[in-house]
């Protein structure tokens, strides 16, 4: 196929654009150099670019087929995290305590050899395709908002991302319909009582007392108060209170997450959360003082978009490479976009034993196979076509 021979020659370019990245990761709302090389590759593919998109380092190429047609945007994440990169190669990063963790230079230089590949078949585009390159997607708030905000969707009829997975073997792709990945909330619960001597609880309010019996209580919400059949996490993170072995503290503070996928239960997992909180608090005569953010909402895959990606991975990976994604508790700001438009988010294998790409996501020693973004780039331009009626 002609698509085939132009992406696989442009493989070499992906893999070196992806290890100059992955040596220079920058974080979160930090990404200037990141969004100057990106912008450069797009202009000298000649696509009209924005730069600064959003108030932060959002770029934005956009590409005008020969004919008319249907406006299909294509998005990747760029920044990176607080990591030490622990792996022995000539590719580590070279930026102390920061790394690509997550694979955001594979989706980025993927999304690069996506856009250099309609840039060559331009005239036989029937429509638009927009290339959006996101910051902050690690970071609440996101990056995403901001792009939406900006117009990045204006006039957009369909949207599609991927996420190179390493917990997939290479040569595997995974999505589902519907609810995919978790909304990500987050609190943090600030018990205050009285403090005082060890020796003499009784003339003090002890607020670590208060905060076990406040954790205690939370691991009710899910068992007792969701549906069974809706899946649902509340994880507390850290409890921290007290100095001292001899001296009862005045103050405990109490953080977590909250994993969901509908709306619904999202809600009602805060306010238990809030009044299971206040109301512990009370009964041993301390106060809850509670902070909760609403964090990305649940990534919910349109059902027509997700039949095509069905339809169309299997002459990418073959049959029988193509799975059914179960439901994914982390989160993912693309949820966003989904929000707005029709799309689907597809998770590419790029797990490979031989190759020592087997650590999780955000693991210091994290890496991926580097076919998984031709792979990924296939799967990208087969659904564009797809979409747009061309091939």
């Amino acid at each position: 196929m002609k698509e085939e021979a132009i992406l696989d020659a442009l493989q070499p370019q992906m893999v070196e654009w992806r290890r100059f990245l992955h040596r220079n990761p920058e974080l979160s709302y930090h990404e200037r150099k990141t969004s100057q090389f990106v912008a450069g590759k797009l202009r000298e593919l000649e696509l009209a670019v924005s730069t600064e998109v959003g108030g932060g380092y959002g770029v934005v190429g956009v590409l005008k087929g020969g004919k008319p047609g249907k406006t299909v945007a294509l998005r990747a994440d760029m920044d990176a995290l607080p990591i030490q990169d622990e792996k022995t190669c000539e590719y580590a990063s070279g930026v102390a305590g920061v790394m690509h963790a997550c694979g955001h230079d594979g989706h980025t230089s993927t999304l690069l050899g996506v856009a250099a590949y309609f840039s060559r078949r331009q005239a036989d585009v029937e429509g638009e395709i927009r290339f959006i390159f996101q910051p902050a997607e690690e970071v609440c708030p996101g990056g995403a908002r901001g792009m939406i905000d900006a117009g990045v969707l204006d006039g957009v009829d369909v949207i599609y991302g991927v996420h190179l997975w390493t917990p997939f073997a290479a040569g595997t792709a995974a999505s589902a319909p519907g609810p995919l990945m978790a909304a990500a909330d987050e609190f943090f619960i600030d018990i205050t009582g009285k403090g005082g001597h060890g020796g003499m609880p009784h003339v003090t309010v002890d607020s670590v007392v208060a905060g076990a019996a406040v954790v205690m209580q939370l691991q009710s919400i899910v068992s007792r108060t969701v549906d069974p059949l809706k899946p649902a996490v509340v994880t507390i993170g850290t409890i921290q209170g007290g100095s001292a072995q001899n001296v009862i503290a005045e103050s405990c503070r109490i953080t977590g997450t909250v994993r969901t996928f509908d709306e619904e239960t999202r809600l009602l997992i805060r306010k238990r959360i809030e009044d299971i909180a206040r109301l512990t608090a009370e009964t041993y005569g301390a106060k809850a003082n509670i902070e909760y953010l609403m964090g990305y909402p649940p990534l919910v895959n349109d059902e027509e978009e997700t039949g095509r990606f069905f339809r169309v991975a299997p002459g990418v990976f073959g049959e029988g490479q193509v799975s059914e994604c179960a439901k994914i508790m982390p989160a993912e700001d693309f949820s966003y976009y989904l929000e707005r438009v029709p799309g689907c988010f597809m998770f590419v294998g790029a797990g490979n034993e031989s190759l020592q790409a087997v650590y999780p996501h955000h693991h210091p020693r994290f890496d991926f196979d580097e076919s998984a973004m031709l792979a990924a780039a296939k799967l990208l331009v087969s659904m564009t076509q797809s979409y747009q009626g061309w091939e």
